[in-house]
């Protein structure tokens, strides 16, 4: 019997970190493409459609909010679920990454558990609680 694996994106430009959480990802059964700059994960995301995308908001190129808006140009809520995963936890950050269309927006500092917790979520087309306020 051949099984299909959920296919998420990530767009991180940290090349330590990206590596982290594919394996992450990769162990709990997912495949995984990594993509270093917005623009490039913009393009493979148009070609391949994978099934959610985990978007950094510091990249080199596009800024993360500016690549969620061009995805949410092509691609509704449900159709590509967009988790924003940044350093950027402000007051106001999460309220720019949920503007331009993120589905969920998490900080870097969360647990692993959360980040699999959001991301299964998405898959599965349920919301992501908010985390706690420092």
């Amino acid at each position: 019997m051949v099984t299909c694996q959920e296919r998420i994106l990530v767009v991180e430009d940290e090349e330590d970190l990206g590596l982290i959480l594919q394996t992450r990802l990769e162990s709990a059964g997912y495949e995984v493409h990594l993509e270093p700059r917005g623009s490039a994960g913009v393009e493979y995301a148009i070609e391949h459609q994978p099934d959610l995308v985990i978007l950094d908001v510091r990249l080199p190129d596009l800024h993360g909010f500016e690549v969620c808006r061009q995805l949410r140009q092509r691609y509704g809520h449900e159709e590509l679920p967009v988790l924003m995963f940044t350093v950027m936890d402000g007051p106001m950050d999460d309220i720019h990454g949920f503007a331009s269309g993120a589905n969920a927006y998490l900080p870097k500092t969360c647990e692993p558990v959360r980040l699999l917790d959001a991301v299964e979520r998405l898959l599965h087309g349920e919301e992501v609680p908010p985390g706690p306020r420092l």
